[in-house]
């Protein structure tokens, strides 16, 4: 690569939501932080798919044809669609749940191929929520999983590898799963909670998805107003669930331009090791509780980071 000073660097945003956003503001300060001067030496090409997935391969094709020197991809579906668009230019990405278990990467230590960036999969996920659920509600028998029908990865039985794992861990405790898929930019929820009264669920976890990504607080309203407890990924402290576990996935955009940096300066993806963000936190919300006619019990109470009362 040519010197920060010699050199226009091209950078493609591909992402699921809006632009502007928390993610494409954190990249532009970050390499502002890192010297890059917007018109100088860096300009930002963003294509927003604003919900509608299936507009993202046009897009990334699109970000290619204009000659981006590399592509930062928010979420699993704009990284697949990057990556069938090209295996030539560099790819960072971010809120990808599991990077090798939908085949973006071989192995996290060594990527392998065009892509990398960071993560903040922890495989323990989905079984320490279960367990947390069965924590709170002993008697707990059948759980809902909030999935998103356009998540890549799935196999022959129609489920990805987040959906098989969240199964897993809810019968690894006891649990009978039921996998509710929905698909964006307008979720039939109606549909996705009548099948839970269907199978008679009692409580809901809602999956770190695209499609619910930026309606959680929406999405735990309906569920209690349904009865429902529900277990929220981490970083969803506000929005109104039972509980919220797991790595905070704001927590992952300050390392974007950072990886975004050293490949400008030369480094290969292939070699990058892509990184695990793994700040766990556990929120427990008292209103909710005390809406849902519950009780928590003290030793769950102990291990909260925060309680919303």
């Amino acid at each position: 690569m040519h010197g920060l000073d010699s050199k226009i660097f091209r950078i493609g945003v591909l992402l699921n939501r809006t632009n502007p956003s928390a993610e494409t503001e954190s990249l532009r300060e970050g390499l502002t932080q890192l010297g890059y001067v917007e018109g100088a030496n860096v300009v930002y090409d963003i294509r927003a798919a604003e919900g509608q997935l299936d507009r993202l391969p046009g897009f990334a094709a699109e970000l290619v044809g204009k000659g981006a020197d590399i592509l930062v991809t928010y979420g699993g579906p704009p990284t697949n669609a990057a990556r069938h668009a090209t295996s030539a230019i560099p790819i960072v990405f971010a809120l990808v749940a599991d990077p090798v278990g939908i085949g973006v990467a071989a192995t996290l230590e060594r990527p392998g191929g065009n892509l990398t960036g960071v993560t903040n999969h922890d495989p323990e996920l989905p079984v320490r929520q279960m367990a947390l659920l069965k924590q709170v509600m002993p008697k707990l028998a059948r759980v809902a999983i909030l999935a998103d029908a356009d998540t890549p990865g799935a196999d022959a039985s129609g489920f990805n590898p987040g959906q098989r794992a969240n199964a897993a861990a809810a019968r690894a405790v006891g649990l009978t799963p039921q996998i509710v898929k929905v698909r964006g930019p307008k979720p039939d929820f109606d549909a996705a909670f009548n099948a839970m009264v269907r199978e008679r669920a009692e409580a809901l976890v809602v999956m770190e998805v695209p499609a619910v990504f930026a309606i959680a607080k929406m999405v735990a309203a309906m569920a209690t107003a349904r009865g429902l407890p529900t277990m929220l990924w981490g970083g969803q402290d506000d929005a109104g669930g039972l509980m919220a576990y797991g790595t905070s996935y704001t927590g992952t955009y300050p390392r974007v331009p950072l990886y975004v940096d050293r490949i400008f300066k030369g480094a290969k993806p292939a070699d990058m090791a892509i990184e695990s963000y793994a700040k766990h936190q556990l929120v427990i919300n008292l209103r909710t509780a005390h809406e849902l006619g519950m009780v928590i019990p003290a030793g769950v109470l102990e291990h909260a980071d925060r309680v919303i009362e």
